[in-house]
């Protein structure tokens, strides 16, 4: 794994939208895998800008999201839909047919997830899937278990997770229970991924990833055995690491 330590969360963001920018420009048809909550909006501003400075033509290129909460309509505010639209994909020249996002109303949850499974292999792997991490170290909605699926799938949110996402809601009460996430095995597929993660909270989820220790019970830790990540990182998620933790990783400028 390729580790960049950064300065802070612009920086973060900027490195992160440079690389993107960068995979769009060799690829122009690139299948990009998508991520939401708080931590790639400053990549997203960042791809807006190139796109409008005329540095990026997004027109051929296709996305697929990792997850989407179960019971919210695509236009409900906290919707990963409505995210997706109001931070990026109204402001580029994306066409709506190349967008990919879970049906969390869906009437068969379960043949949704066989439905976007297919959806995904029908495209082919995806090029760049972008990541963050939660705090007990999700990536998606791979919750921490005894064992984890490896397709698209319906997951029910720790309480960890639920606690973490109450900020975007007005009460715990209103935060989703259970949502659709895309499964490792989909995410592992994938040609490059690019990890994200800024802030001392998510510290610790950062330092398990990089022991190199396999384990269910931190889901990220499975990409140990992807031939190539990058994770950027700012000074307060990377504040726990070792020298020898370090080590172990590839640092790059």
């Amino acid at each position: 794994m390729k580790v960049m330590i950064v300065r802070d969360y612009d920086e973060m963001s900027r490195r992160a939208a440079e690389i993107v920018k960068e995979q769009i420009l060799k690829k122009p048809d690139t299948v990009l895998g998508l991520a939401t909550g708080s931590t790639p909006l400053g990549m997203y501003k960042y791809l807006i800008e190139m796109h409008k400075n005329g540095e990026i033509d997004f027109s051929n290129v296709i996305t697929f999201n990792l997850d989407e909460y179960i019971g919210l309509s695509p236009d409900h505010p906290q919707s990963y839909h409505y995210y997706m639209y109001e931070n990026l994909f109204n402001h580029i020249n994306i066409k709506k047919e190349n967008i990919h996002i879970p049906n969390g109303v869906a009437e068969d949850l379960e043949e949704e997830c066989k439905r976007y499974e297919r959806e995904i292999r029908r495209i082919g792997r995806i090029d760049l899937q972008i990541l963050g991490i939660g705090v007990n170290g999700h990536i998606g909605f791979n919750e921490p278990d005894e064992s984890i699926e490896t397709k698209t799938h319906i997951v029910t949110l720790t309480e960890e997770t639920i606690n973490a996402n109450k900020r975007f809601f007005k009460s715990i009460e209103e935060v989703p229970r259970r949502a659709i996430t895309m499964g490792l095995s989909s995410i592992m597929k994938a040609r490059k991924i690019m990890l994200l993660a800024s802030g001392s909270n998510k510290a610790k989820a950062i330092k398990e990833t990089l022991k190199g220790r396999l384990t269910t019970k931190v889901p990220s830790t499975v990409l140990a055995l992807h031939p190539d990540v990058t994770i950027i990182i700012d000074k307060g998620a990377a504040s726990l690491l070792t020298d020898e933790e370090l080590a172990n990783v590839e640092l790059t400028d």
